[in-house]
């Protein structure tokens, strides 16, 4: 019997990062670049390393072209090499040569972010990273609003200042650190208004801090550096480490001590408060999570954007009594949450806000639909307690071109009696309804 032929090994491309801190190459480049017959890279990596005269070089550009002739050189069992910045498997070019079904090996290096974080002596243990490059940057920008540490690798047109334009508003320091490596490299401590007024070097990382969050020593950003003139945020110590990182270093995950919480968890006036059961349909209709922007309209005591920010999102609450607004900011801080604070009456109030993804009207009702519709966010909730604004309601989300769905919660809670018993209290019944855009 003739033994099968062994499958000849497969010729994976070798994808090499480049240090962003400016070290020399991983020792494992010269050994691969010495046999590669085939070199990708941007024109700066290229030029940064010893391509062998005989290796055929594609600079990236669009990266079609290059993922075809990787993958012919794959067939061919020619070595191939593709150089990075930084760590390639960290939003960089791994994830789209594995879409494409390339072997790799990855020699990674240290990452942009890792070297901003250290050219700025800070710890990001606790951050979220995030990136603007090659999608709506509005993402990255709420997370920003949201988190207390995120640091964004930016793109043209998706930068600094266009991350700053959409930070103006929010208690937010900025440190943003250009041609990381190179000899013109520089990291700047920015207001977001500064920000959005200048022209920023490419490429660049930028690292956005709350108040609260730890500040760069005096000695790694230079002499400009803005410091914050507001108090830290005193954050509830079950979540929230000194210098505002969540101790379970979850920079976004779900809240460990839940939502839809009891209403003896906010403080508030003559029990003018969302009721948890309430609470617990608006929120899930209203999907939060990290990168999208949520309008808490008529906030209240601020629970259901505060509960909205427990999960992630970035929130604006609009309240037109200050005596309320002073309660949200508190709840806030025992929540060790960032909401910002709009004082003013809706529907003026909201004229020059950042756009919505998702809008809550539990004040105003029927009278602030339409400047809320106006602005079309994907999803409009409200609760209503008054029937007959039912059907104007849902007349102005359909109207709008917004598919609406509806539920009466009418919720009756255990009580005491004297003697042992247990009878059931009845909350006053609520309609919550969504309207989705079509």
């Amino acid at each position: 019997m003739t033994p099968m032929a062994s499958a000849a090994p497969v010729t994976a491309v070798t994808v090499v990062g480049l240090d962003a801190a400016g070290a020399p190459p991983h020792p494992a480049l010269a050994p691969v670049l010495a046999t590669a017959g085939l070199v990708v890279g941007a024109a700066r990596h290229l030029a940064a390393v010893p391509v062998p005269a005989g290796a055929d070089t594609i600079v990236l550009g669009p990266l079609a072209p290059a993922l075809r002739r990787l993958a012919e050189a794959v067939d061919a069992g020619v070595p191939a090499v593709v150089l990075a910045s930084g760590d390639p498997g960290l939003f960089g070019i791994v994830r789209r040569l594995r879409a494409a079904g390339l072997p790799l090996r990855v020699v990674p290096a240290v990452s942009s972010v890792a070297a901003a974080f250290a050219r700025a002596g800070l710890p990001w243990d606790g951050a979220a990273v995030v990136t603007a490059h090659g999608r709506d940057p509005r993402a990255a920008v709420n997370a920003c609003r949201a988190l207390p540490l995120v640091a964004v690798l930016t793109a043209p047109g998706a930068g600094a200042a266009e991350l700053g334009a959409g930070l103006i508003g929010w208690s937010r320091r900025l440190l943003v650190a250009e041609h990381l490596g190179a000899a013109a490299e520089r990291i700047r401590a920015v207001t977001p208004e500064q920000a959005a007024t200048e022209t920023w070097a490419e490429p660049h990382v930028l690292l956005s801090l709350a108040d609260g969050a730890p500040a760069a020593p005096s000695d790694a950003v230079p002499s400009d550096a803005v410091p914050s003139d507001a108090a830290p945020t005193d954050a509830a110590p079950d979540r929230v480490a000194p210098g505002g990182m969540r101790a379970d270093n979850q920079p976004a995950a779900a809240p460990s001590g839940g939502w839809a919480l009891p209403e003896d968890r906010y403080a508030h006036r003559d029990s003018m408060i969302t009721k948890s059961e309430v609470r617990a349909l608006v929120v899930a209709r209203l999907r939060p999570r990290l990168g999208r922007l949520i309008w808490d309209v008529g906030a209240g005591s601020g629970s259901v954007g505060i509960e909205c920010a427990l999960l992630g999102a970035a929130v604006l609450a609009v309240e037109q009594d200050p005596e309320a607004g002073a309660t949200i900011r508190a709840n806030a801080a025992a929540h060790a949450v960032h909401v910002r604070l709009v004082t003013g009456r809706a529907p003026a109030a909201l004229a020059d806000l950042p756009e919505p993804d998702a809008v809550f009207v539990g004040g105003g009702g029927v009278d602030v639909l339409p400047a809320v519709l106006a602005r079309q966010p994907e999803r409009v909730v409200l609760t209503l307690a008054a029937l007959d604004r039912v059907a104007p309601a849902v007349g102005l989300l359909r109207a709008a071109g917004y598919t609406v769905e509806g539920s009466q919660l009418s919720a009756a809670r255990l009580a005491d009696l004297p003697g042992g018993s247990i009878r059931l209290a009845a909350t006053n019944p609520v309609v919550v309804l969504t309207g989705e855009r079509q």
